[in-house]
């Protein structure tokens, strides 16, 4: 018997339905509360930022069909227990705005890594979610092993957010001339 592979899927409109409902217009599922809606409880230790930006095609067109996820470590460099759910998060884009905004914390360096927000990417055309990660222009990025391995300096920039106030801006680019760099996971 012979064995073909089934065609690629991309992200669909359906895959907010279930990943987060409240998008949908689906408020009462899970309680009436989405997900991964929260990263941390709001009592969790650390400094408070708010991470937000838009996610951009090819063409520099806005992508109003993306959902991300985020999983990072807390403000003492530590990730949650396998099964736990601090540190995790997810986020549609906004379909009108075609951005996203996360309340999260500031995360503490993990071994020799900068703080980052570790990020994964499906939205419409994307087969397989795309990874990156959200480095902070206020961290000592210097001694990164990704960074330091990313020899373009406009590369290297397209992961770190630039800070204004308590707010964090992080758009990412799928593709094109500003195409955030992504990792093979």
């Amino acid at each position: 018997m012979t064995q073909f592979q089934t065609a690629s899927q991309t992200a669909g409109p359906y895959v907010h339905i279930g990943c987060t409902p409240s998008f949908a217009g689906l408020e009462n599922m899970y309680g009436g509360h989405d997900l991964g809606a929260d990263i941390f409880s709001p009592d969790t230790p650390g400094t408070w930022v708010t991470v937000s930006g838009r996610i951009f095609d090819g063409e520099g067109m806005p992508v109003t069909d993306a959902m991300l996820e985020f999983w990072q470590a807390d403000s003492f460099g530590h990730y949650a227990p396998q099964g736990g759910s601090e540190g995790w998060g997810r986020r549609a884009v906004d379909a009108q705005a075609a951005s996203y905004s996360v309340n999260t914390i500031l995360p503490a360096a993990v071994g020799d890594e900068a703080p980052h927000i570790n990020v994964w990417v499906v939205a419409r055309g994307v087969n397989l979610g795309l990874h990156t990660r959200i480095y902070f222009d206020c961290a000592d990025n210097e001694q990164d092993p990704l960074l330091a391995a990313i020899d373009d300096p406009a590369r290297r920039s397209s992961l770190i957010a630039t800070r204004d106030g308590d707010t964090y801006n992080f758009d990412i680019h799928l593709q094109g001339d500003k195409e955030t760099v992504f990792l093979n996971v």
